[in-house]
């Protein structure tokens, strides 16, 4: 009974400390997921001599701490940010995956003589990303960059690891059983879209019973976030035992529960938000415990040339070519490229080879372990400062908002929703409620009282609201604080704005011409934005014209059209002139290019040379 006590005893102290660590790390800007990490290391066997070397259950704690973690990433996914990221995270997931795979192949097989066959094993475990890595430092880093990118990024981290699991799953059972490539055929293809298939299928269904469940029991709030929990868990065990990607299952389960109206949501929101917390911690520190890091030097050399050629040669490559078809910019491209960052997934999976029963199976998980560290060293340490130098950090379109959303029982019109007046907000510099906001609460040091009777508002009033839940995101506006004035938001921007109702044809006269196609001879400028964008446009984005940059500046209320548009007078596109990270419709410009310039060498002109004599 004592070894009980002492085993809770070390681990609420290592979890306490990890969460205390996290305060100095948000401080002084150190990879997160690194601090955890690096603290099961210290406590190890190699530390402070805590041996632990259960394989079985790390894997099995592990997969329910990522499961839990998939499942508060897709619920806080709005369905927005997934539909406008859809076809490029899932060929990342899917066929970046894969070349990362095979490319790392080729190297493990000259840093570590490895097989061909051995090699593939070692990619497939560090081919995803790390969904842990990418949402901690997305959001709670700070960084605000264009929807589309960061959209893609989080869709991409929560959709790979199906593909990495499965490759890593059958290329360890090859190497176990010794069947090697002869046992690569059409089984492996049926059983990946037969797993596939069924995550997603259960996925939906689990997403939409969460919702009808919650939605009838509704007697007690607090058993919601319960409900939810166990639901989430029953959806990734159910679909694991009928064969399907239960990892796949939860994230798309997430998705759909989270975009849809809950019973009790906010306190869902806050109870994931703890959890996730707490699964992250637990997973990162179990895992540091395993590590025997007296181990690493007979790796280091090796392990770290190939987290190098991971980092700035597979990575990049797989994201280039996966990325092709879509019109990412040689920025955003660059910038995706480089969030590849590798985590607790990857750890985990390399646990895969030791259960497996495969030959050297140590190897992979040092190895693993030790390209883990050094990427959260080099890229988790970088992420803010690449997507600055990138010029990919976008001037926030208003301050801080601090806003409560309050569940009506009984209603899907109205909901109740609470903002605290910031400093400096819109609203007490004149602005007006909407007349469609319903106002009827404030509180005031303490004191309640109705609206009609508070007078004007004041800093730090709490007011309550019932308004319709597509307007929601309209009053942010005028409750938030006021956004700081930075000059580099000007150069941002451009020199100078126009109407996005101006003709189009006035920009080809001005800076072309023959930029314009023949219809595009009668769009307006903001209409041919948005075509050039593929028919949506979103808050920064930024079109090459000729020798300028055309930039939205500002979209309506709806965020559905261009209030005004920003002219830059010095391109900053592309960020080189290499043939790296540009898209499929830049290489047709590029190859048009060169076709002008060869005729015009190569064609003589007729009209400034003179006539033969006679």
């Amino acid at each position: 009974m004592e070894a009980f006590y002492i085993i809770l005893l070390v681990g609420t102290v290592l979890v306490l400390v990890a969460a205390l660590s996290s305060l100095l790390a948000f401080r002084f800007g150190a990879p997160l997921l690194l601090v955890f990490l690096s603290i099961g290391l210290l406590a190890g066997v190699d530390g402070l001599g805590i041996a632990f070397e259960n394989y079985s259950f790390t894997f099995m704690l592990g997969s329910v701490a990522l499961a839990i973690v998939l499942f508060d990433s897709g619920f806080m996914t709005p369905m927005h940010s997934f539909r406008i990221a859809a076809a490029p995270s899932i060929a990342l997931a899917s066929v970046g995956v894969l070349l990362t795979t095979g490319l790392f192949a080729l190297a493990a097989s000259l840093f570590l003589k490895f097989s061909l066959l051995e090699g593939l094993l070692l990619g497939s475990i560090v081919a995803s990303t790390d969904a842990a890595a990418v949402f901690f430092l997305l959001r709670i880093g700070g960084i605000n960059i264009r929807d589309k990118v960061r959209s893609t990024l989080e869709v991409e981290s929560g959709t790979n690891d199906p593909m990495a699991i499965f490759l890593t799953v059958a290329l360890a059972e090859l190497l176990a059983t010794g069947q090697g490539f002869s046992g690569l055929d059409v089984h492996f293809l049926v059983l990946f879209l037969e797993e596939m298939g069924l995550g997603v299928l259960c996925g939906l269904g689990g997403g939409f019973m969460i919702v009808w469940v919650l939605n009838r029991f509704t007697s007690d709030r607090g058993l919601a976030p319960i409900f939810v929990l166990t639901l989430a868990l029953l959806v990734f065990a159910f679909t694991g035992a009928i064969g399907g990607s239960g990892f796949l299952a939860v994230y798309v389960a997430g998705m759909v529960s989270g975009n849809r109206k809950m019973f009790a949501k906010q306190q869902i929101v806050r109870f994931n938000e703890g959890l996730t917390w707490l699964a992250q911690i637990i997973m990162f520190l179990v895992l540091g415990l395993l590590a025997t890091p007296s181990q690493f030097p007979s790796l280091l050399l090796p392990a770290v040339g190939l987290a190098l050629f991971l980092i700035f040669v597979a990575r990049p490559v797989a994201v280039w070519l996966s990325l092709l078809p879509f019109d990412f910019t040689q920025q955003e491209t660059g910038f995706l490229a480089w969030v590849g960052l590798r985590g607790a997934v990857s750890i985990l999976l390399a646990i895969m080879p030791i259960l497996s029963g495969v030959e050297n199976g140590s190897v992979y998980f040092n190895t693993t372990f030790i390209i883990v560290l050094v990427s959260l060293l080099v890229q988790g340490w970088t992420i803010k400062p690449v997507a600055d130098w990138l010029g990919l950090i976008i001037p926030p379109r208003m301050g801080a908002v601090d806003k409560v959303e309050l569940d009506l029982p009984g209603t899907a019109h109205h909901e109740l929703i609470s903002y605290r007046v910031m400093k400096d907000s819109p609203i007490l510099k004149g602005e007006r409620i909407p007349r469609w906001a319903m106002p009827s609460l404030v509180i005031r040091d303490g004191r309640s009282m109705r609206y009609q009777y508070a007078g004007r508002l004041k800093e730090n009033d709490q007011i309550y609201l019932f308004i319709s839940p597509a307007y929601s995101k309209l009053l942010d506006r005028i409750f938030a604080s006021q956004v700081p004035v930075d000059e580099d938001d000007a150069e941002f921007f451009g020199a100078f704005a126009i109407s996005p109702n101006r003709p189009a044809k006035e920009l080809d006269a001005a800076y072309g011409p023959g930029l314009l196609s023949a219809n595009e001879q009668n769009m307006t400028v903001g209409d041919l934005i948005t075509s050039r964008l593929g028919g949506r446009v979103e808050y920064a984005d930024r079109m090459r014209f000729g020798s300028i940059i055309l930039i939205v500046r500002e979209l309506d209320d709806q965020e559905e059209h261009i209030r005004s548009i920003g002219i830059s007078l010095e391109p900053v596109e592309p960020t080189t002139n290499l043939p790296i990270f540009i898209n499929m419709r830049e290489i047709a410009h590029r190859i048009r290019d060169l076709i002008r310039k060869y005729r015009g060498k190569t064609v003589p002109d007729r009209r400034a040379t003179p006539p033969p004599a006679a």
